[in-house]
């Protein structure tokens, strides 16, 4: 399978924020940021692997600055790292008045999300290896390394940790 660059499946996503997505406190809810996100993410995943991915794991979802009714919030994803069948893809979220040209987005969150490549019977298939293009390209994917290492330790460690079934 020929390697691809993030640059291939690069996707975002831009949603203006309504009365419909506030929380009790007026602000919009973060659900709705987090749609936002899996939906973008989505996109790259099922861009980079050329068929249907599932959201295996949020790794991480900090929201840095809280989003308003009248933002313009955009979703900019792309694959980080990619796998024998996984991804992890990277979402930066940023926000912007709608009426106000001009201003400078403010990064409202980011996160970190994991999907598997799945074939029509829900099993994993494989991906297309990943081809950093820039010296940013190959910082996500040094990085995406470490909390990978983290799940799978986890994983292990969890497993371990369960009593034998009789």
């Amino acid at each position: 399978m020929d390697p691809k660059p993030p640059s291939a499946a690069r996707t975002s996503l831009s949603h203006i924020m309504t009365a419909v997505d506030t929380n009790l406190l007026g602000t919009v809810h973060g659900g709705v940021v987090m749609k936002l996100v899996d939906d973008a993410a989505g996109a790259v995943a099922q861009r980079h692997s050329g068929g249907p991915a599932v959201t295996a794991a949020m790794d991480g979802m900090t929201f840095l600055h809280p989003v308003r009714v009248g933002d313009l919030v955009h979703a900019h994803a792309q694959v980080n790292w990619a796998g024998r069948s996984s991804m992890e893809v990277g979402v930066r979220v940023v926000a912007e008045p709608w009426d106000r040209a001009g201003v400078a987005p403010t990064r409202v969150a980011t996160a970190y999300l994991v999907f598997v490549a799945v074939d029509a019977h829900g099993n994993p298939r494989e991906v297309p290896p990943l081809l950093p293009e820039t010296p940013e390209d190959e910082r996500r994917l040094r990085e995406a390394e470490i909390p990978r290492r983290h799940r799978l330790t986890r994983r292990d460690e969890i497993l371990a940790s369960r009593d034998p079934k009789p």
